[in-house]
């Protein structure tokens, strides 16, 4: 039976309650990656910039470490941005409700970016423009830091990328619309986005089974 694709947001609200259990224990590499994904935020780090911050787990590895700095994050779904609220009601944070390819991260805002678990979701050439605008948001010496499920080899890509074109054209889906469905890069095909883009630097930090940490430095 073929899966049914979901609008993205309606896919996370519906999810919203159970979504911390099932990235914590269910998800190979998650819990350890939050964690890592913390500690590479620099120390001076005063403005952070979260993509598809969800409910905030990195940002709750990240306030279990230090504070005094200030958190913009975007997310398509309110109800994970609620959450995320009521479990820091007290961090300056701002948070937005809409699609990171859309909202405005300024020049030169931010000193760290985040993503965790949100880009595979996405094709390379939409996610090369993403990533040319992060950098362009970070000051001088900023880090964007990207934790990701990563496919295996190319051909796992191209068989994950040729599903989904499937599933849309079957469904007679908005090709322009945003549906839940995986479809990761390999870590080589990642690392070469984040070199287009314009980073100085770019790095796989750590790899726990398809779930990889990214490293990218101006």
């Amino acid at each position: 039976m073929n899966p049914q694709l979901e609008e993205m947001s309606a896919f996370f609200t519906a999810r919203v309650d159970d979504y911390d259990r099932h990235m914590l224990e269910e998800v190979n590499g998650c819990r350890e990656g939050y964690e890592r994904m913390a500690r590479l935020v620099p120390s001076g780090a005063k403005d952070v910039l979260d993509l598809g911050c969800g409910t905030g787990l990195e940002l709750d590895a990240l306030f279990k470490l230090r504070d005094g700095f200030h958190v913009t994050g975007i997310d398509l779904t309110q109800a994970m941005l609620d959450e995320l609220r009521k479990k820091h009601p007290d961090q300056p944070m701002r948070l937005i409700c809409g699609s990171y390819f859309e909202v405005d991260f300024g020049k030169e805002c931010f000193d760290a970016a985040l993503s965790f678990q949100t880009m595979h979701h996405f094709k390379p050439e939409k996610k090369l423009t993403l990533y040319r605008r992060i950098r362009e948001a970070l000051r001088p010496g900023g880090v964007y830091i990207e934790c990701d499920y990563t496919a295996d080899d190319d051909e796992q890509e191209a068989f994950f990328f040729g599903e989904y074109e499937r599933l849309l054209r079957e469904g007679a889906l908005d090709q322009a619309a945003s549906y839940h469905y995986d479809t990761p890069l390999t870590v080589q095909h990642q690392l070469g986005l984040f070199q287009q883009a314009g980073f100085a630097k770019v790095q796989l930090v750590w790899k726990d089974h398809a779930t990889a940490l990214m490293l990218a430095s101006l």
